[in-house]
């Protein structure tokens, strides 16, 4: 509990930034790295895992019959892959290691009956991956899944964050 107040301390203090992904705080020595993910998971530990700049927001996550799930996370990874051809790519724009975005590929690909993503081996003609036309398919009928929820369930939404209670920012 100590080195947390000390670096809320510092926090307030300091002028803030980041390194791609890693918050850091200027003035504490040479780009000195405070915790992996999102800054504001440093400020107090009270935080909840929605950050307090954005809006209340739904998540939707599909869990099948045997044991597979599609959420936002494989979801963005799809879109990744689909933007930059490359597993390796998608991993390394979410924050990723290979090997966690070329397991969650195979998941994926093993749960459907038609493979999502493609992918060539690397070497000297070059690797890549491409999502296929089931692929996209899933992916565009998982947006439109999760604007319907958002859309049907938005009163609700704004009724439950109204009664939530007003946490001051700082004390």
């Amino acid at each position: 509990m100590r080195a947390l107040c000390k670096q809320v301390h510092a926090l307030r203090k300091a002028d803030l930034g980041t390194i791609g992904q890693r918050p850091f705080v200027r003035g504490l020595g040479h780009r000195k790295p405070l915790a992996k993910g999102p800054l504001w998971r440093n400020l107090h530990p009270m935080q909840t895992s929605t950050p307090p700049d954005q809006s209340t927001r739904l998540h939707l996550r599909l869990f099948f019959a045997h044991g597979a799930m599609l959420g936002p996370g494989k979801a963005e990874l799809l879109e990744h892959i689909r933007d930059t051809g490359s597993i390796s790519a998608a991993g390394r724009a979410m924050d990723m290691s290979y090997k966690r975005a070329w397991m969650l590929v195979d998941a994926m690909n093993a749960a459907f009956a038609a493979p999502l993503v493609e992918s060539a081996r690397g070497g000297a003609g070059g690797g890549g991956a491409q999502v296929t036309e089931a692929g996209l398919a899933v992916l565009r009928l998982y947006r439109a899944l999760q604007d319907k929820a958002a859309r049907a369930g938005q009163a609700e939404l704004e009724a439950i964050t109204a009664m939530l209670r007003d946490i001051p920012e700082q004390k």
